[in-house]
């Protein structure tokens, strides 16, 4: 009778060790999504300033800044990791086409509010890549572990899910720009 009561306490402080481990990880997916949204939102804030410096340089591009702030209003109301991926790098491209017209109207390099902004949003691209890592490392790591054996029985009984990848779907931003030489 001892015993068995011993094994029955063990048993369930593996369960509950089991169970404070995924709550733990969830918790960690949920802040490091917090830090991908924080960055991004500090990227949103920038682009009116971009947009901005970038009209009263090159005012007749207006196509160009249409589409910039159309895609920061998609990324802006993006709801979950997939969407906000998708959206994002619609952003990403219609922010490549703003930086380009720098190559064409040389002034707009030497307004320093332009520099200025463009180092900013570079910083804050490269936060926001270390953010996307961390939160993917979590992710995976709260995915396996609601997945094997035993753990999955307690994660499909307490309704814990799998989280999705923030990762980029456009397979063009996967292999890189092209470059032709003509």
């Amino acid at each position: 009778m001892l015993w068995f009561l011993i094994a029955l306490a063990v048993a369930a402080f593996i369960v509950i060790g089991m169970y404070n481990g995924l709550v733990r990880l969830r918790v960690r997916v949920n802040s490091a999504w917090a830090d991908i949204d924080v960055q991004l939102k500090r990227r949103w804030d920038l682009i009116p300033n971009l947009t901005r410096t970038v009209q009263a340089a090159a005012g007749h591009e207006r196509e160009t800044l249409e589409a910039v702030i159309e895609a920061r209003n998609r990324a802006m109301g993006a709801r979950g990791p997939a969407e906000a991926a998708a959206a994002e790098g619609a952003l990403a491209g219609a922010l490549g086409k703003l930086f380009a017209l720098s190559e064409a109207y040389p002034q707009l390099r030497a307004v320093e509010a332009f520099t200025d902004l463009q180092q900013s949003l570079d910083e804050i691209e490269e936060a926001v890549q270390n953010a996307r890592r961390y939160y993917n490392a979590v992710v995976r790591d709260y995915n396996t572990r609601t997945q094997v054996f035993p753990t999955n029985l307690l994660a499909g009984l307490f309704g814990h899910t799998r989280r999705e990848f923030f990762s980029l779907d456009d397979e063009r931003r996967r292999e890189g720009p092209g470059v032709a030489f003509s």
